[in-house]
């Protein structure tokens, strides 16, 4: 070795999101050949594996000075850390770096492993594991007692969209998606028919690849309505429902439920004449309002969004009239 080298410090990250002993082959190059491995987490998923392949590794991470003192003379030192570094160790490196008083050794960042798409929805899942067991209020929670927080945060998402808020938009899909996987870590624990989170996502996978043979098979589909009407056979096929109406969730808001039957009928074919009013004092507004989303539906308008639009419009009226202006909200994105 040259006694003048400073030597080499390779900051070698690992990703727990990937499993553990699939590092890349210049990290497996660089950790055989290394003059010392460091690893300051006893628990580093990796550590086993690193054994397994005859490389051994010193527990803790030395200080800054330490660790260049360790380099002199040529020699490389490895210290394994998780995908998000060590700080500490990087902050007294780039000090001793800037004093200018110290002959620093080459510092390399390589990348063991790197993170997939889609790899936080493991933290995702982690988290809500902990937050269950340890939680006084979550831990006590139920699908019954859930269900209420899942039409509030769809509804929730759904203004998000409206107002065009981006920020608010990432917000509440995250919101929609702790409702899914708070519900599937409840299911864990149904003692007759457990299911996880995996399961959930594999059910979805393989509905999604049934129903799209045009990308998945051998059909093919050139427009929208060709894809629409893929969906529909498969789904009628799964489902082996009596009626057209099977499936349509009767709680969800007027204006969209006559839609959703209307697009039902449509669909099917089948000629149902709007029932009429019953006479009593108000009686028939219901279905004058029946009439009116059925319409909208076949002129292709969602019933829902134009009454939420009018809504919106209405609500600036009142608030004009009080001498406010405009809600925040409606500012949003312009």
């Amino acid at each position: 070795m040259n006694a003048e080298d400073p030597g080499r410090i390779v900051l070698l990250t690992a990703s727990h999101r990937v499993a553990p002993g699939l590092l890349s082959w210049p990290a497996w190059q660089t950790l055989h050949a290394a003059d010392r491995v460091h690893c300051a987490e006893q628990d580093q998923p990796q550590l086993p594996y690193l054994r397994e392949a005859g490389v051994t590794v010193t527990p803790g991470v030395p200080d800054a000075q330490e660790l260049v003192d360790a380099c002199a003379g040529g020699r490389t030192v490895v210290v394994l850390t998780g995908g998000e570094g060590n700080q500490p160790l990087t902050d007294g490196l780039a000090r001793l770096a800037g004093s200018g008083r110290v002959r620093m050794p080459n510092l390399e960042l390589l990348p063991g492993s790197y993170d997939l798409p889609g790899a936080r929805l493991l933290d995702l899942v982690q988290v809500m594991d902990r937050i269950r067991l340890e939680c006084p209020w979550t831990s006590q929670k139920t699908h019954q007692g859930l269900a209420k927080y899942a039409i509030e945060e769809a509804y929730e998402l759904v203004e998000a969209i409206e107002d065009g808020n981006r920020e608010e938009l990432r917000e509440e899909l995250g919101d929609v998606l702790l409702q899914v996987v708070f519900h599937a870590r409840i299911a864990q624990e149904d003692e007759e028919e457990p299911f996880s989170v995996d399961d959930v996502a594999a059910t979805l996978v393989e509905k999604l690849i049934h129903r799209h043979p045009h990308v998945f098979g051998d059909e093919t589909a050139e427009t929208p309505e060709d894809v629409h009407a893929h969906w529909l056979r498969t789904k009628a096929i799964e489902k082996q429902r009596e009626s057209v109406t099977d499936g349509v969730p009767l709680g969800q808001p007027g204006l969209a439920l006559a839609a959703k039957l209307a697009s039902r009928v449509r669909t099917a074919g089948l000629d149902v004449p709007l029932p009429a009013g019953s006479g009593s004092e108000g009686g028939d507004i219901g279905y004058r309002l029946l009439s009116l989303a059925v319409r909208a539906q076949e002129d292709g308008i969602d019933p829902e969004a134009a009454l939420r639009a009018a809504g919106r419009a209405y609500r600036d009226a009142i608030r004009a009239a009080e001498g406010i202006g405009q809600g925040p909200a409606d500012n949003v994105g312009e």
